[in-house]
């Protein structure tokens, strides 16, 4: 011990009634940034419960898991497996959630064409886009998360990113990814294109 150690020792020792100065200090196992808020995920998904009616009954837990798959870039497929349940009961708890991949947009379809026909019936619709009932109720439910989304600046999906350090930098690498898969693909192209 150097010398003020020694003298901030004996001072500690007259002033207290304790025998030693010595403190554990028990570090925490984890990532450098402290790793993730299971309680803060449980609670974004009880806000949005509260605030929007969701189309299926997952537990909490469930729920969980489906965020974090999400954010982990899981498919509905791995998570349905995970959770026993169908790929749609996973999209769906997704959805409800306003977890919205890019392939949920993408549509048989222009969306607007879909919007513009909101207040027709799904069999009205159906048969002016010339698809299924069922391809209109799924695309109807993906501009619904989105409208909730947007009208709550998307509250509850930056609550889900900040509970999970690592999922904006999960999210922009599989961005990254799929943005220089196609610089590949396209590399070396001609395109026909007048100006």
């Amino acid at each position: 011990m150097d010398e003020q150690t020694e003298e901030l020792r004996e001072i500690f020792m007259e002033v207290s009634d304790e025998e030693t100065v010595t403190a554990r200090q028990n570090a925490d196992r984890g990532s450098l940034t402290g790793g993730d808020d299971a309680e803060r995920i449980a609670a974004v998904i009880e806000q949005l419960r509260e605030t929007y009616e969701f189309t299926t009954d997952l537990d909490a837990d469930a729920l969980e898991t489906v965020v974090r798959g999400y954010f982990d870039g899981r498919t509905d497929g791995d998570l349905s497996n995970e959770l026993d349940v169908t790929r749609e009961t996973v999209a769906g708890a997704r959805l409800d959630m306003h977890l919205i991949r890019d392939r949920d947009r993408d549509a048989p379809f222009d969306l607007d064409r879909l919007r513009a026909l909101e207040d027709a019936t799904v069999a009205e619709t159906a048969t002016e886009l010339d698809v299924s009932g069922s391809t209109i109720r799924r695309y109807r439910r993906v501009l619904a998360a989105e409208t909730e989304s947007r009208r709550v600046s998307k509250r509850f999906y930056s609550a889900f990113t900040d509970a999970i350090p690592d999922a904006e930098l999960s999210e922009s690498m599989t961005q990254d990814a799929a943005e220089d898969g196609l610089d590949d693909a396209t590399d070396g192209m001609e395109s026909n294109v007048s100006f």
